[in-house]
């Protein structure tokens, strides 16, 4: 067995299941990263550590502390990584990957390692799959799907603690200006074509 497959059992032990950053979410990033890490000529074995690594702290969106999750994730992977016989220098790469690649933190990784693991997270909230993460997130904070008065944010700042629909105007349709890497650029704009196609038939329905 192989470093990344190592790496892989121990994850999937200690995921939980939130809907949003469950196992499934890991090796969707995973993939992505991969195809993006092909194209942009990085280090594969850091890059793939740093995906499946990149959210075993994983803090409720309702708590205080989501914002620190890619931070103590980051801090755990180093145990981790340290464990399976990676030097000092690789440690930091993935590890700083791990911790700027959040939104929250609103940080441009300096790495190549970094720029592929951010892109690649940022790939999973578009597309058929980020609108499926969207109302599944919904669902288990009891959050409504949109503000009936504005349900497109055209007279108010959007507010994604209270709608759905909201998310994708505070969050979901920046991510394509914001991605690092060529490759993930091109994923991005067909992703975001979905998102736009969707809230325009959701328009014509409610």
């Amino acid at each position: 067995m192989n470093v990344i497959d190592s790496i892989k059992n121990e994850v999937i032990k200690i995921m939980d299941n939130d809907p949003a950053h469950d196992f499934d979410h890991i090796m969707r990033v995973y993939a992505n990263a991969e195809k993006i890490a092909k194209k942009e000529k990085a280090d594969k074995k850091l890059v793939l550590s740093a995906a499946l690594l990149h959210d075993i702290v994983s803090y409720p969106k309702s708590s205080k502390r989501a914002k620190f999750s890619s931070i103590d994730s980051a801090k755990k992977s180093k145990i981790i990584l340290k464990k399976y016989g990676f030097s000092e220098k690789e440690i930091i790469i993935v590890s700083d990957a791990i911790e700027d690649h959040s939104f929250s933190q609103n940080k441009t990784p300096e790495t190549l390692e970094g720029k592929i693991l951010q892109d690649a997270d940022r790939l999973d909230a578009l597309g058929a799959i980020g609108i499926a993460r969207v109302f599944g997130t919904s669902g288990s904070l009891n959050r409504p799907f949109y503000n009936i008065n504005d349900p497109f944010c055209t007279e108010r700042s959007p507010d994604d603690n209270l709608w759905a629909v909201d998310h994708f105007f505070n969050k979901l349709l920046k991510l394509e200006s914001l991605m690092n890497t060529k490759s993930g650029k091109i994923e991005a704009k067909k992703r975001t074509r979905v998102l736009k196609e969707f809230l325009k038939q959701l328009k014509t329905e409610i």
